[in-house]
């Protein structure tokens, strides 16, 4: 008798019905795709940066311009990434939640960056914040300036940047429900004390996936913020903005010394990616495989 298991058995183990040859010719078109459109591109990155040796690299990352891009960069996430974790989670918390009117809306509303170019949203501040604007010959009135200036490049950073961290949240939240945040309140559990030791502790590793794609989008946003930064050189440059002008001037090696800068950040963006996920997982599976209470002793239940 026969114990071996027939192909078909194999492939429904496997999950497919498809054959071999067509499972290794989807993995082999996808190694071969990301092969071309992710590594090659961040080998020639470095590649080139390098072209010139770590001495011309480095000098490149210590010209003034690039630090004052740098620090720019910096100080831009440092303050739109605050900004989008308190209304991700607030925005999570409502939609997954509560039931309200304007539920289906609010959560349009969130997907809204997704789908505006990032350059019509700078055009919407300067013609909000511009010299000829709304709003503008009163700022200009007051000596405020947003346009042209780090607020307004800050507002250009938190619109493109906000919906990540609630959109990752959102769905961790639903699937999870409300029984714990029940069960804390009915015990006696103040709404700061829920969320502290229960909401936040299951939604720990989906909020810092949330932040870790909201800082580098931060970081690396070029076409709102090119719209309200006026490209003042040492002034209102980002790194993105920094790469465009060294590049247009053919400093091929400055430019993609600032360029790896930004690649440098993808790449530590997806190790703590990977590592939220692996915990994320380790946690649930540790969760699923906990034993059952043990019911008390009869001796010990009290009468």
């Amino acid at each position: 008798m026969n114990h071996h298991p027939t192909r078909a058995v194999r492939r429904a183990q496997a999950g497919t019905t498809e054959a071999a040859w067509v499972r290794w010719t989807l993995i082999t078109i996808a190694m071969v795709f990301l092969l071309l459109f992710l590594v090659l591109p961040l080998a020639a990155v470095f590649t080139e940066a390098l072209r010139k040796g770590v001495g011309a690299y480095l000098d490149a990352l210590r010209e003034p311009d690039a630090w004052s891009a740098i620090r720019l960069t910096l100080i831009t996430a440092a303050i739109a990434v605050p900004f989008n974790l308190v209304f991700g989670v607030a925005a999570a918390w409502a939609i997954a939640k509560y039931e309200f009117r304007g539920k289906a809306f609010l959560t349009t509303l969130v997907d809204l960056p997704f789908s505006v170019s990032p350059v019509v949203a700078g055009l919407v501040y300067v013609l909000m914040f511009g010299a000829n604007g709304w709003i503008g010959p009163w700022l200009a009135a007051h000596d405020i300036k947003i346009i042209f200036a780090v607020p307004g490049i800050v507002l250009a950073t938190v619109f493109v940047t906000f919906p990540f961290i609630a959109r990752e949240l959102i769905p961790l939240m639903q699937a999870q429900g409300s029984d714990e945040e029940q069960a804390a309140i009915v015990l006696g559990a103040s709404g700061w004390q829920t969320f502290w030791h229960v909401t936040l502790p299951n939604i720990k590793w989906g909020l810092l996936y949330g932040v870790i794609l909201c800082n580098a989008r931060a970081m690396g946003e070029f076409g709102a913020v090119s719209v309200v930064s006026g490209h003042i050189r040492g002034q209102t440059n980002t790194i993105p903005l920094h790469v465009e002008i060294l590049y247009n001037e053919y400093q091929s090696v400055a430019a993609f010394a600032a360029a790896s800068l930004l690649a440098l950040l993808a790449l530590v963006t997806l190790v703590i990616k990977t590592f939220a996920e692996w915990r994320s997982e380790q946690e649930r599976k540790a969760a699923a495989n906990l034993p059952p209470e043990r019911p008390a002793p009869a001796a010990a239940v009290p009468r």
